[in-house]
């Protein structure tokens, strides 16, 4: 099963104009912790864990490349860390940044849903 943990932060609430998917959201999202395989097919055929590493690698870029945010990206064997390291005090960057870890987490449980006891998702208070 993959895991996917994101990172909220009390400090940080949303930005406005963004709309969250995640139940009560009030924080801003400020990174993910990506582990695992998703076990629906054999390696290199499952579908589950390329449209993650694709995901994942794109809103990483996203992030670090485009906007960019700085952040702390780690890359292991079967784990992948992306976490915002300072606040973003232009408000368009910021919301840029929060729209892209919220496109991720959608995704990432459109994928679960459709693909069921593949991926776990959490979310956790970063302090």
């Amino acid at each position: 099963m993959i895991k996917a943990i994101f990172k909220e932060r009390a400090d940080r609430p949303l930005a406005e104009g963004i709309i969250s998917h995640r139940r009560n959201a009030k924080k801003a999202l400020v990174g993910f912790e990506v582990s695992g395989h998703a076990g629906y097919a054999d390696s290199g055929e499952d579908i589950v864990c390329a449209a993650v590493s694709s995901a994942v690698q794109l809103s990483a870029n996203a992030l670090t490349d485009i906007i960019p945010a700085k952040a702390d990206v780690r890359v292991k064997e079967n784990l992948v860390t992306l976490t915002i390291t300072e606040s973003i005090a232009d408000e368009r960057v910021n919301c840029a940044a929060q729209a892209i870890l919220e496109a991720l987490w959608l995704n990432l449980k459109e994928i679960s849903e459709q693909y069921r006891g593949t991926i776990r998702l959490t979310v956790m208070e970063e302090k």
